[in-house]
């Protein structure tokens, strides 16, 4: 279940309906899918191949044609990171700077953890995800992601363009500005 850190609150936000009402008044979607067993094998594994990656995503297809039904995704993948994998950090360091999507940037967490940071109607807060939580982070919305302290994560990624997911740039201070 997620968790939202705010700087108005000195414990998180961790009860399941309160999540999803916090992040809908922020304008972003959020649900609890629970992770089937079927997949376990694979979700214990550290690292994925890409037959692997897809014999896994299968096992969600459900999830693929609810969310093609509802909201017109073209495509998904796989996204699994952990510590051994070479120039993790740097790979990282694309993310973990305030910046904005063109198109959703839409995350079902098959397992791992970590954080989303956003700047909205004036308030930054702090979401950390993890295994069952699917989160949608509407066009536009600035916000960064990082791993938490494991260091590992996977993640079913949803596109209706790829071309959209490019991140763009934004400096902290105008956020501050734009207040």
């Amino acid at each position: 279940m997620a968790e939202i850190f705010t700087s108005n609150t000195t414990e998180p936000i961790s009860k399941p309906e309160e999540v999803r009402n916090f992040l809908k008044k922020m304008g972003i979607e959020y649900r609890y899918w629970d992770v089937e067993a079927g997949g376990k094998p694979l979700l214990d594994r550290t690292s994925l191949n890409d037959q692997e990656k897809e014999e896994l995503l299968q096992g969600f297809e459900n999830r693929f044609e609810e969310l093609k039904s509802e909201y017109s995704y073209k495509s998904r993948d796989m996204i699994v990171l952990n510590p051994e994998i070479p120039g993790l950090d740097g790979m990282l360091a694309k993310f973990d700077k305030w910046h904005y999507h063109t198109d959703d940037e839409v995350r079902y967490i098959i397992d791992g953890s970590g954080i989303f940071g956003f700047h909205i109607q004036g308030e930054k807060f702090e979401v950390k995800v993890s295994q069952n939580d699917f989160i949608s982070v509407p066009a536009n919305t600035n916000h960064w992601f990082k791993l938490d302290e494991n260091k590992k994560i996977k993640a079913i990624r949803y596109f209706q363009d790829m071309s959209g997911w490019t991140p763009v740039y934004i400096n902290e201070a105008d956020l501050v500005s734009s207040k």
